[in-house]
């Protein structure tokens, strides 16, 4: 049954312009006051959207007031756009309690201090390729993940211990962004590269079987409820796999599974559901055609519980599961990018739009003021609007408290991935 929209809340508007045109932007506490900034991460001159150089020029931290803190770098009109990640995350690699901003700039791996953008370290890259994404790992042991893995687009990977010293390379189909997770509880990162699972010294554990093309995205959780993570891939079609290397079920209703979402969409169906997104018709296959791509919900089995039926023309949509905008509900899907006058929108697990933006962009979400439900912030080249499900007044002064740096905003990424809490 169809619902009524729910009213989102504008709570602030920022003039962005001085970041530079088609940035990337990251999420956390980067001066540690007990609320999250923004960093406008903007790309070289010279991307390309497929393949490289994909590396950073410009990098530009805002407060959510508008207030611009700190700028490393100076834009260019004649920056890439996103067409594959940008090599930039924040996380406190470190392990001091405060945030770094890692990157890729003139063919270097820099570290940043988060709260003025100073140069920490600066070291050589493992390889001139070596810079399509950045993946934060513990693979050394600690109690903070500390390590880097690197990648070129398709082939190779390369982990680099805290002092950037090389600890393996790995030769394969790595796909968009790996995903790493402790499924061994040994307190180490396996990493999941693609379709092969590696150990965290980069021995191969197991490989997914009869897949095509490469891995978009990559989910973790405890899907059926047997108490143990689970693997759920988006590429060619989407699998699910158990930790030991194990099929458990693939759905194959989709032309191209572009992107998948973890989530519990549905409080009335068992374990955790898997939203997906079909590219039915491409535009960029030489054939003229009109692109245009679906939504679709399948439960913990992997059977589809329903597909959109879409009416208008987009098929470069990106969809991210959405939890804690409003407190104790379900969670949502967040689709944006939809194309064909489609603005970001929530939809529940009934293939309702409970909330539509009105505002097209990019999309961000966090709980930016620790107040344990999230906001959802959509920008352009020239503004960013944050949204929230209720009114709240941003010139409220924060805790001083930081806010930890949850793993979801170190492991950003233009084909999220990500894992639901056991």
């Amino acid at each position: 049954m169809q619902q009524t929209l729910k009213e989102a809340h504008l709570i602030a508007k920022i003039d962005i312009q001085a970041a530079g045109p088609r940035c990337k932007m990251l999420l956390g506490d980067l001066n540690g006051d007990g609320r999250m900034e923004v960093l406008l991460v903007h790309p070289d001159n010279r991307q390309d959207v497929r393949y490289i150089p994909h590396q950073v020029q410009c990098l530009t931290a805002f407060d959510l007031e508008g207030n611009l803190l700190w700028q490393t770098g100076k834009p260019d009109s004649g920056a890439g756009s996103q067409g594959s990640d940008y090599p930039a995350q924040i996380a406190d690699i470190d392990g001091d309690g405060r945030l770094e901003v890692l990157c890729v700039m003139d063919n270097r791996f820099l570290i940043l201090d988060g709260q003025n953008g100073q140069v920490k370290a600066s070291h050589a890259l493992p390889s001139e390729h070596a810079h399509d994404c950045i993946i934060v790992a513990n693979l050394t042991g600690g109690c903070a993940a500390g390590d880097i893995i690197l990648k070129d687009r398709y082939h190779t990977l390369w982990a680099l211990d805290r002092s950037f010293n090389l600890l393996w390379k790995h030769e394969g189909n790595p796909g968009h962004f790996p995903w790493v997770y402790d499924f061994d509880g040994d307190g180490l990162d396996e990493v999941m590269a693609g379709y092969d699972l590696l150990d965290h010294d980069g021995q191969l554990l197991w490989s997914c079987r009869d897949l095509d093309d490469h891995a978009d995205c990559i989910w973790v959780g405890d899907v059926n409820g047997d108490g143990e993570p689970e693997l759920v891939i988006g590429g060619s079609v989407t699998v699910m796999y158990d930790r030991h290397g194990q099929e458990l079920w693939r759905y194959e209703g989709s032309i191209e599974s572009q992107h998948i979402a973890l989530g519990r969409f549905r409080n009335d169906l068992p374990g955790l559901q898997i939203a997906g997104l079909d590219r039915l018709v491409r535009e960029d296959d030489g054939k003229g055609l009109k692109g245009k791509d679906a939504l679709f919900l399948l439960d913990s089995e992997g059977r589809e519980i329903w597909k959109e039926d879409r009416q208008t023309d987009g098929w470069l949509t990106i969809i991210e599961p959405l939890r804690g905008w409003e407190k104790g509900a379900a969670d949502y899907i967040l689709a944006y990018r939809r194309g064909g006058g489609v603005c970001p929108t929530l939809y529940d697990g009934h293939m309702n739009a409970v909330v539509s933006f009105p505002l097209e962009g990019y999309v961000v979400h966090a709980d930016l003021f620790g107040s344990g439900s999230e906001q959802v912030i959509i920008f352009n080249n020239e503004t960013m609007a944050i949204y929230a499900s209720q009114p709240y007044d941003v010139t409220e002064k924060p805790s001083g408290v930081p806010l930890p740096q949850p793993k979801r905003l170190s492991s950003s990424t233009l084909y999220p991935g990500g894992e639901i809490p056991i």
